[in-house]
């Protein structure tokens, strides 16, 4: 089964790939840890993002879809993948529906997990992070045992810049203006499901298998 899951900074597609990942016995494939992968070894197409990013420039299209296309041509790809973190605009899914078409293949399903915005806004900005050992805390879902204090080490937790609200704000207006289009995209394709993102990770992935049809 070839997947995209889709959704706002924050609703879970990291985390629900992983468990449909291992549910279905096909590879997670995140961007950016392909980019890491390519970076670090050094290869051609990492060098050329590299070179983009240590700019602070977005990487091209044409150089994203390069390192895209090469990771799905692997073996372990043959029998489908759960692709998290690409596409984020319409372009992109054209070009993703291009190149699967050379494969002789397609795409089954992209999978919108909807989480409002307000819920987004809690969610991400709730998030405290150790600096020493990286243990994640929520202030509302998981807090740690003492107030701002990791359990593990005890040094003080910070809350990442990227979880900042106004960041987080940022990022959602981001996803709106460029990602969201995808939803109607692939929907017109008749290959959009829809799941509602629950508090509990694995109530949705319950419902994720259950609109997957899988038991």
């Amino acid at each position: 089964m070839r997947i995209v899951l889709l959704g706002a900074p924050g609703a879970g597609k990291g985390t629900q790939a992983v468990k449909l990942s291992e549910k279905l016995k096909v590879p997670h494939i995140s961007t950016g840890d392909i980019f890491r992968y390519n970076i670090k070894n050094n290869t051609p197409l990492g060098k050329m993002a590299k070179e983009y990013m240590d700019k602070g420039a977005l990487v091209p299209d044409e150089v994203t879809i390069g390192i895209v296309k090469e990771r799905l041509a692997q073996e372990d790809c043959s029998n489908g993948f759960i692709l998290d973190g690409f596409p984020r605009t319409i372009p992109q899914a054209e070009s993703l529906d291009a190149v699967l078409s050379e494969m002789g293949a397609g795409l089954d399903y992209a999978v919108d997990i909807f989480v409002p915005d307000t819920e987004i806004i809690k969610r991400l900005s709730g998030r405290r992070v150790c600096p020493a050992c990286s243990i994640s805390y929520h202030i509302q879902y998981g807090p740690p045992k003492k107030d701002g204090i990791c359990d593990g080490c005890g040094a003080s937790l910070i809350q990442r810049e990227d979880d900042r609200e106004t960041t987080v704000l940022n990022r959602l207006e981001t996803y709106h203006m460029q990602t969201e289009p995808l939803i109607g995209y692939y929907k017109g394709k008749g290959r959009l499901l829809v799941v509602e993102g629950q508090d509990k990770i694995s109530d949705t992935t319950v419902e994720m298998l259950k609109v997957l049809g899988i038991k």
